[in-house]
């Protein structure tokens, strides 16, 4: 073992803070003892041991726990390749260090985490206090910081100022106030001074975090039991730091691509001829859309994995029926099994028979739910889980697409708290992979993985029922790592302008947490929306992850067409939009799940020095969102309004989306709002004035967009060319786009049946626009056998392909030429 002074002498004068019982106490005279480690350092004062490891060159995780009882090393939220990973660090008298990062323990007590530069990234203000209540981490904060992530939580997108409690709730009618909601998503960002780190606090109980709400010079996360294990992650771009994330929790993975598509739901369609009435009018009104969601009304008394054979005499011929006409149907199965103990519904009877649920004081514990008294299951058991899976059978040889884990946080209808009680008992089995032992845990330990467990178990099981097919499981309960098993939603919010206008923060805080896939109601599940509302929310969704049209009961119909045609005729025009740039969101989705990357991201996620002071961009402009790399989606910041909203844009060359004028941008960026930076860039503001119609979009100069021809649903075959709109840059500055595709279904795609390939553009000082397609990866064969290049703003008079001349052709946007498809590199020029 080698000792080495500051962390000694840290220890020694009490470095730690610590009482099992009332007020904190601090240890004087006690020895310490300090060791460096093959990865980082462990440093045991009189009560506590602190340990420090690099599992890579940029990130770090710290455990805390009393002496000679460490916490169990085991996640639900990291993967156990990155739990156990370690880096070899180089020892220093403070503490060490890697290629990336410097961490050191002073005699001042605190942990401090720097980059190689000495810039301070992360530092400890006070010793954690540790008490009968929990304990308590205390960070270094400035007025100059900003924190994003949390999941869905409402409010600004920018969490500074702000408290959050981390407790999954059923919360109908939640506000922008309303905390907490639905998923405990224990991971944010924190940008200062132009460099990013990510902090995950892994701990599964209720955790708290104060960014500042309390003291402005601090920030605080605590927790009232289980382990204090936290990671630290470094950028310094922000970029880097949401693959960092996605390297311990996991990416999204690649979804179907049907499920890109438009989705219409409501609680609920039924009887069975209503759900027929609708998929009809979506194709006779040729709406496109991939996608029909059943709620609860087509089960018998509400009870999972059954239906209502009266409501839907042939759910067979129901789903098959929509199959042929191009429709996928997702079904709700909740969680609560209906406490039917007379052996007359099979789920109680063979989970039963497996001891597959939840216990209370020894016995299974029922709670009432939609069909009133039921058990729930045991998901953190492995036996559980697989026996949850088998459940899915049926559902599926009927043609059932995707399943709906709905009311998982979990919902109880019985006590204030809407869910189960502490003493409720959860037996934690076959799950060693991750570091657990097998063990008993009660309710509060395992209250916000309870969701995520129940969304893994039905993800397990569908794949084990059809393990080439990618899955579809949506979850409104979940936790950090439950991207891997499901995508998410926000939960049951409402019909007006202000949710509308939440949505935008609350989908980019998701995607930065994890979860990449996401969507809210369209319309507001709760209440019934103005005409204008409903049309503003579609047309928004139609550049938002997940598309779904979805009402509560007793409302009025949120279908395209039930404002008139004039409303009809725009909502179905942003559909169409959506359907038309499928080729580019299919390609950021695959992009997502290599790299964790969100589909809607913020703009400091593109442009984090966008501004002189490093400031995010969004927060001048907080309807602004990218979709995907290229695009900017220039929301109002209040869409109830009439008066014009500046625009802002990052500095450069950008177009407008809808009309290809250009607009250059490419001023110096101010240290506060747009009208700051105009002042000095000598710029005029860029001013939207609100229209019923209108939705401002940009894409960035030297961006390359993949699109396709219009059709009804993903799984009808595009007739005609794949274009590439080509938006080209300033001469001398960078141009690029991707395409990717495959079979859009199943896992085919590792095993090298895919389709990739890159593009770039350079402009010349006198306007030649150059395109190079590069060789194509992947042996899957594309729909399309032509290409079309349509170059924006182009005014050229000749086009060639080496010597070969090439037809030029007029568009409403610029100039375009159309070339036979192959997978090898060529080159076009336009003068």
């Amino acid at each position: 073992m080698r000792y080495f002074g500051a962390l000694s002498l840290a220890l020694a004068s009490g470095a730690f803070s610590v009482a099992l019982l009332g007020a904190p106490l601090v240890a004087q005279t006690a020895p310490a003892s300090s060791a460096h480690t093959a990865s980082g350092l462990e440093v045991s004062g009189p009560q506590l041991t602190l340990r420090v490891d690099a599992l890579r060159d940029d990130v770090v995780r710290v455990r805390m726990f009393p002496n000679g009882h460490p916490a169990e090393d085991a996640s639900w939220a990291v993967l156990p390749t990155a739990r156990t990973a370690r880096v070899k660090v180089t020892a220093t008298p403070e503490g060490f260090q890697t290629s990336k990062l410097r961490v050191s323990l002073g005699a001042d007590q605190k942990l401090t985490v720097s980059d190689l530069a000495g810039n301070v990234l992360q530092q400890d203000v006070l010793p954690v206090q540790w008490t009968e209540d929990g304990f308590r981490v205390f960070k270094q904060k400035t007025e100059d910081d900003h924190f994003f992530g949390l999941g869905d939580k409402m409010g600004p997108l920018d969490r500074a100022g702000e408290a959050f409690t981390m407790w999954n709730t059923d919360m109908f009618g939640f506000q922008e106030s309303t905390d907490p909601i639905y998923k405990s998503v224990p991971f944010f960002l924190e940008m200062h001074g132009g460099r990013t780190i990510g902090v995950l606090f892994d701990n599964t109980f209720r955790t708290f975090f104060d960014f500042g709400r309390e003291r402005n010079d601090r920030y605080v996360f605590s927790a009232p039991k289980g382990p204090l294990d936290y990671y630290v992650m470094y950028g310094p771009e922000p970029k880097q730091v949401v693959e960092d994330y996605a390297w311990l929790t996991g990416p999204t993975p690649l979804p179907p691509l049907w499920s890109l598509g438009f989705q219409q739901s409501r609680y609920s369609y039924y009887p069975q001829s209503m759900v027929e009435d609708v998929a009809a009018h979506l194709r006779r009104d040729k709406i496109p859309t991939d996608v029909l969601w059943l709620d609860i009304d087509f089960q018998y008394k509400n009870r999972p994995f059954t239906v209502d054979t009266t409501q839907f005499p042939d759910m067979k011929g129901l789903l098959t029926g929509l199959e042929k006409n191009g429709f996928k149907t997702i079904l709700i199965t909740d969680l609560h099994i209906a406490h039917v103990t007379d052996g007359s519904y099979a789920p109680y009877t063979t989970g039963h028979a497996a001891d597959a649920f939840v216990k209370e004081k020894g016995a299974e514990y029922v709670g009432p739910v939609w069909p009133g008294p039921a058990v729930f299951p045991d998901f953190t058991q492995a036996a559980s889980r697989k026996w949850w899976g088998t459940n899915f059978k049926e559902f599926l040889d009927d043609g059932a697409a995707g399943f709906w884990n709905d009311m998982n946080e979990p919902a109880v209808f019985r006590y204030p708290s809407k869910t189960m009680p502490d003493d409720v008992e959860h037996r934690i089995g076959g799950n060693e992979a991750q570091g657990f032992s097998t063990r008993t845990a009660m309710h509060p330990e395992i209250h916000n993985v309870y969701g995520m467990e129940n969304s893994r178990a039905t993800m397990e099981g569908l794949l084990t029922l059809r393990p080439n097919l990618r899955t579809f499981v949506m979850t409104r309960a979940s936790y950090a790592g439950g991207q891997r098993y499901a995508v998410t939603w926000t939960g049951d919010n409402s019909s007006t302008w202000n949710h509308l206008r939440e949505t935008t923060p609350q989908l980019l805080n998701l995607g930065l947490s994890g979860f990449a896939m996401s969507g809210a109601d369209v319309g507001g599940f709760a209440g019934s929306p103005s005409a204008d509302l409903l049309t503003k929310w579609l047309m928004v969704a139609a550049f938002q992850p997940i598309d779904r049209d979805h009402s509560a009961k007793g409302t009025n119909l949120h279908e395209p067409w039930v404002d008139g045609p004039e409303h009809e005729a725009i909502r179905k025009r942003y559909i169409e939009e959506r359907y038309k740039l499928m080729p580019y969101l299919y390609t950021t989705a695959e992009e997502m799940s290599r790299t964790g990357l969100p589909i809607t991201r913020p703009l400091f996620l593109e442009f984090p020095h966008a501004t002189t002071d490093n400031h995010p961009l969004d927060n001048d402009g907080p309807g602004e969102f990218m979709f995907g790399p290229k695009v900017l989606v220039a929301f109002s910041p209040s869409p109830e309004e009439v008066a014009p909203y500046v625009v802002h844009l990052p500095s450069g060359l950008w177009y407008d989306y809808w009309t290809g004028k250009s607009i250059d941008r490419r001023g110096p960026m101010g240290a506060a709002d747009h009208e700051i930076r105009d002042a000095k860039s000598e710029l005029p503001p860029i001013l939207a004035q609100p229209k019923l119609d209108e939705l401002p979009v940009y894409v960035k100069g030297g961006s390359i967009v993949p699109m396709a021809p219009l059709v009804q649903s993903t799984s009808e075959k595009p007739n005609g060319p794949l274009t590439l709109r080509i938006f080209p840059p300033a001469p001398g500055e960078a141009c690029d786009g991707d395409v990717y595709t495959d079979d859009g279904l199943t896992f085919n795609f590792r095993k090298g049946e895919f389709f990739r390939q890159h593009f770039t553009c350079s402009v010349t000082p006198e306007g030649a626009l150059t395109v190079s397609l590069q060789e194509a990866e992947g042996r899957y064969k594309p729909w399309w056998t032509e290409l079309r290049l349509e170059v924006v703003g182009s005014k050229a008079a000749a086009a060639t392909e080496g010597s070969k001349s090439l037809a030029l052709e007029s568009t409403s946007l610029g100039k375009a030429v159309s070339l036979k498809a192959t997978n090898k590199l060529r080159t076009v020029v336009l003068r």
